[in-house]
């Protein structure tokens, strides 16, 4: 993949970092502030900006389930008009992440095409990958922070007296169970498909999908008997592995060569993964079309680039979780 080389976009594939012995190895995001409601450190100490309506924008594609997650969290938390949206096309070509459009992206930066102008004008000798999504300062022209796990979590209370949305999919009572969960849905789902996917060893790629498809095992087990992830609650961990579930089927079963089974052919993931889809707000934050573009695009895995016409999907069926006890999401 193409990247930033001391602040100079380098075409070809230079992010050799990412592969070490035919195995895929995610690189590290780098920029790590916080906003606040009123500009204090955050959770770790994280140096912190002040939340303002219209002052941060995130920039996103639908093709990435990194994204996804915070296009979700904007869409639950009712950010639409306190937080940008900048959509970049799916498919990611020799220039990286690409607007069709010129954007604005305030401060000193003034209008921009690709994503890795950010970057430099962030940091100016930046070195690495560059990633969606990013959560934007249009008052100072800096990137605050490219985490998508952070990115949530900011969502999810730095708004709050803007917006009087008091939802919480991060409560202190669940955050044991929620970090518990987390971890290896990161490990073994989320980042698992991708080393599937871009294994370049067949002990790489064995590693990889038999590890992926252990979880979803465990997984299927632990939603048979609970409606969501933390238990009766919606979690920030249930958006964190619903786009991994909402991109397999259509995507990682082929193209990346997960297709050991569907998710379509577990019944309690699969109910689960349409009753998350049918939440007010998470719809909007699913293009398949896109994601089958983006992920049939990367020619390094489909070097024809040819776009499968199926699988047919239909994530409104109706669903069986009513059946289990379910309290809807936690309120402050």
């Amino acid at each position: 993949m193409p990247q930033l080389v001391n602040g100079k976009w380098v075409k070809g594939d230079v992010a050799a970092s990412e592969m070490k012995d035919g195995a895929f190895h995610r690189e590290p995001t780098r920029f790590h502030s916080w906003v606040t409601s009123d500009g204090r450190s955050g959770p770790d100490g994280q140096p912190a900006l002040a939340a303002e309506k219209g002052r941060y924008r995130l920039f996103v594609s639908y093709l990435c389930p990194w994204a996804s997650r915070t296009i979700a969290m904007r869409n639950l938390k009712g950010l639409e008009a306190i937080v940008g949206l900048t959509v970049a096309e799916p498919v990611l070509g020799e220039d990286g992440w690409t607007y069709d459009q010129p954007v604005d992206a305030g401060g000193h930066v003034g209008e921009i095409r690709y994503h890795h102008q950010l970057y430099t004008a962030s940091d100016a000798h930046y070195t690495g990958k560059v990633s969606v999504p990013v959560l934007w300062d249009m008052k100072e022209g800096r990137i605050v922070n490219n985490e998508s796990a952070d990115i949530i979590r900011i969502l999810n209370s730095a708004f709050d007296d803007l917006t009087g949305n008091r939802l919480d999919f991060y409560p202190a009572a669940l955050r044991t169970e929620i970090d518990r969960w987390n971890d290896p849905i990161y490990a073994r789902v989320n980042n698992g498909v991708y080393r599937a996917g871009f294994a370049k060893t067949q002990a790489a790629y064995d590693e990889a999908v038999f590890g992926l498809f252990d979880m979803l095992d465990q997984l299927e087990r632990h939603l048979a008997q609970n409606r969501y992830l933390a238990g009766a609650y919606l979690t920030e961990a249930d958006i964190r592995f619903f786009v991994t579930l909402i991109r397999f089927d259509a995507a990682y079963h082929g193209v990346f060569k997960c297709n050991i089974r569907r998710i379509e052919d577990y019944p309690s993931l699969s109910n689960y993964l349409r009753e998350i889809y049918q939440w007010p707000g998470i719809r909007e934050s699913v293009r398949i079309d896109q994601i089958k573009r983006g992920y049939y695009g990367i020619r390094h895995v489909n070097p024809t680039g040819i776009v499968p016409a199926g699988p047919v999907l239909d994530f409104d069926r109706p669903h069986d979780r009513n059946r289990l006890r379910g309290l809807g999401v936690f309120t402050r």
